[in-house]
């Protein structure tokens, strides 16, 4: 007995001394790779709140380092998602409707462009209609954000990689007749227009513009089923082949259209499948081991709240309540994870996510 003890003893401390001497997988000092994901309108209570009603772990429970987003516009204390979305990709507040151009009007230069400008892979997805204003806020330059085939036309006064949404109907149904489909086609782009397409889609050494509805996609409740983190997940295996790296957005932008609505379900189903997006991406960060994830939000819609009583034992105690159909001025929160992620704690402006990615990424601007 003494000597099996003996033998299990000495085979213990061989396994703990072996493993201490087994490489961690640690990030780089600096990313080569930025994922910024977007949920629109999310607020702490919007996380709380599917936190609260999940049957299990959140993406969202996998952060360590986490900061405060102050979000208001240079002509609001409550900014739209036009100019929240600028003031995150160009670093300059503007005034609310703006489309990365300054309170002057005049184009700023964004955080996607100059990615490509120093040679970087680059991408967007979004839920919603790609001309929408919070992925147009990367790429194009409108003094609205009404103006969507003008957006449309911005796309193509860039190189970037991918995109991935809606809006179709900006592109080959437009009021000036041209068919912008057919321009990126001639550009070495493969023109995906239905989910299945993109499902079964063979690599090629082209372009990817996926256009997946006239307008935007479906609500989770009406059947999107997982489109957004396949689309994640997609979007970082494509763009990853550029040994330089790459910057992408991602946008869970229905979360904001729940909160215009009121309408708590519709909330949770979109930041559920946001979550799951997240989870893509932290996935992809661990095994790349270069890529910096920040998720965060361009303003809180709905002054949501959970309410309800504590002492009635009768009942489930969570009542979920809205003061208003608008956005709010609360701040939101900042989620980082990867390289340079201990830089986004604190309270800062939204501007400031701009620069610490510029800085991260060591571009000159």
């Amino acid at each position: 007995m003494k000597r099996k003890f003996t033998i299990v003893l000495c085979s213990l401390i061989i396994v703990i001394s072996v493993s201490s001497f087994v490489p961690r997988k640690k990030f780089d000092a600096r990313p080569t790779n930025i994922i910024l994901m977007i949920g629109d309108g999310m607020g702490l209570t919007q996380i709380s709140y599917s936190l609260l009603t999940s049957t299990q772990k959140m993406n969202f429970e996998r952060f360590n380092y986490i900061g405060f987003s102050r979000t208001s516009s240079s002509s609001h204390r409550i900014t739209d998602s036009a100019a929240g979305a600028t003031a995150i990709s160009c670093g300059k507040k503007t005034y609310n409707g703006a489309i990365g151009v300054f309170t002057n009007k005049q184009p700023m230069t964004t955080i996607l462009e100059l990615a490509e400008k120093n040679g970087l892979a680059t991408g967007l997805v979004a839920t919603c209609d790609i001309t929408h204003a919070t992925p147009a806020a990367f790429i194009a330059h409108q003094p609205s954000r009404n103006m969507y085939e003008a957006i449309a036309k911005d796309f193509m006064a860039t190189d970037i990689d991918l995109f991935l949404g809606g809006g179709l109907d900006n592109f080959n149904k437009r009021k000036d007749t041209e068919d912008l489909t057919r321009q990126l086609r001639i550009r070495n782009y493969d023109v995906l227009t239905s989910l299945e397409e993109l499902w079964n889609y063979e690599p090629t050494k082209k372009k990817i513009a996926g256009l997946f509805a006239p307008k935007h996609l479906a609500k989770m409740q009406e059947g999107r089923a997982d489109y957004l983190p396949f689309a994640t997940n997609f979007a970082t295996d494509y763009l990853k082949k550029n040994k330089k790296g790459f910057f992408l957005m991602v946008e869970g932008s229905q979360i904001d259209w729940g909160g215009h609505d009121n309408d708590a379900e519709y909330i949770r189903r979109e930041l559920n499948d946001f979550d799951l997006a997240i989870g893509k991406a932290l996935d992809f960060a661990d095994l790349n081991g270069n890529t910096l994830v920040i998720v965060t939000a361009d303003h809180e819609t709905g002054g949501f709240a959970l309410s309800g009583n504590e002492d009635d034992k009768t009942k489930d105690d969570l009542e979920p309540k809205f003061i208003t159909k608008n956005h709010t001025a609360t701040m939101v929160p900042v989620f980082a994870y990867g390289p340079g992620a201990d830089k986004f704690t604190g309270i800062y402006q939204n501007t400031a996510i701009f620069e610490k990615m510029v800085e991260l990424f060591r571009f000159s601007k």
